[in-house]
């Protein structure tokens, strides 16, 4: 059976595409050229995410873009893609499936969509099933491998990186930040009380890390480790730290305001900025894995945060650092290190 040129493409090749975004555009465009009079597409998957619920993708024929949008709440399709959609012309929307996370499509029209049209798009809406079944199982796993390694570690891991002992030397800056007497305070207080407050921790601290660029590796305990891969020049991922830093106390001094509201202790902490070389990869037994950065830089850290307190700061920061940020630091000497060869030259910011 002969079938039009965009059904035989969902049949043979659709499956292998490499992403929703290129689907949904090589799709719009083929329906296009088959004469169906396209404005623009949106297509809506649901994905397995801690607060995401659904990611959306928005093809403009006029330009041949795809934009992403992500969907924070319920709803059988986002009201932000049937807006944006509205706004190019008439809108018509299928269901992909018929379960209640089936992926969702929705097209706007140059003009209302006749008879024909809409006979073309309810044949597409069949055809799409199970292209889009595939698409929805990779989007599915990449929303799970985010959410627990980060998108640059998940990435990696997805593009095949799974065998204990791969992965690759590279350069970054390194944030390691941990809560003061945390321990204390958990043994006077409830365990939901402790959960809700470290989870507020790491909101601010791993947002303001994710907000500059940086991806956060683990949590540990109370403490976060995070890098700022260098991708241009040390000194742009070192600024990214800093820039990173500042917002988190910020975000952390309108935490403790509001904890004092409720009659709750602050939650100080310490942070350290290094900058050096890691091995970024698989560490772990031969069945359970941890796709994490390990060497002398990350020991460094670590070991450059538990100054903090001595030291009576809150932010310290390598000489290795702040030889790359024009950013005002005070000096604070030099100090050893417990387990580092050599002594730090230590610096902080001047509030720090």
């Amino acid at each position: 059976m002969d079938l039009p040129a965009p059904l035989a493409w969902l049949v043979d090749e659709a499956g292998a595409s490499p992403g929703p975004d290129r689907f949904l555009a090589e799709l719009g465009g083929r329906l296009l050229a088959d004469g169906v009079p396209l404005a623009g597409a949106a297509l809506t998957l649901a994905v397995p995410h801690p607060i995401i619920a659904g990611r959306t993708w928005l093809w403009r024929a006029e330009t041949g873009a795809v934009i992403e949008a992500l969907g924070f709440g319920g709803g059988s399709f986002t009201q932000s893609a049937r807006d944006w959609l509205a706004g190019l012309g008439p809108v018509e929307e299928a269901a992909c499936g018929s379960g209640p996370d089936s992926p969702l499509l929705g097209w706007a029209g140059t003009r209302p969509f006749g008879p024909a049209d809409m006979g073309r798009l309810r044949q597409v809406a069949r055809f799409v099933v199970a292209p889009l079944s595939a698409l929805a199982a990779r989007a599915a796993l990449a929303a799970l491998l985010e959410a627990y390694l980060g998108r640059r570690s998940a990435a990696r891991v997805q593009a095949g990186a799974l065998r204990r002992g791969t992965g690759e030397t590279i350069r970054a800056a390194l944030l390691y930040a941990d809560l003061r007497d945390f321990t204390a305070l958990s043994e006077v207080m409830e365990p939901a009380t402790i959960i809700a407050a470290l989870d507020a921790w790491f909101d601010r601290v791993a947002g303001a890390v994710h907000a500059f660029g940086g991806e956060v590796l683990k949590f540990i305990g109370d403490g976060v480790l995070a890098i700022f891969p260098v991708t241009a020049s040390p000194a742009a991922a070192c600024e990214a730290a800093l820039r990173a830093i500042v917002a988190a106390r910020a975000g952390m001094a309108h935490l403790d305001a509001a904890r004092q509201a409720q009659g709750l202790p602050p939650l100080p902490f310490g942070v350290a900025l290094h900058l050096g070389e890691i091995l970024w990869g698989n560490i772990g037994a031969a069945d359970r894995l941890d796709f994490t950065a390990i060497g002398p830089a990350v020991n460094l850290v670590s070991r450059l945060e538990g100054l903090c307190r001595p030291l009576g700061r809150s932010v310290l920061i390598s000489g290795a650092l702040a030889a790359e940020t024009t950013t005002p630091l005070v000096p604070l000497g030099d100090h050893v290190l417990r387990g580092i060869a050599a002594p730090c030259t230590v610096f902080t910011l001047p509030d720090g």
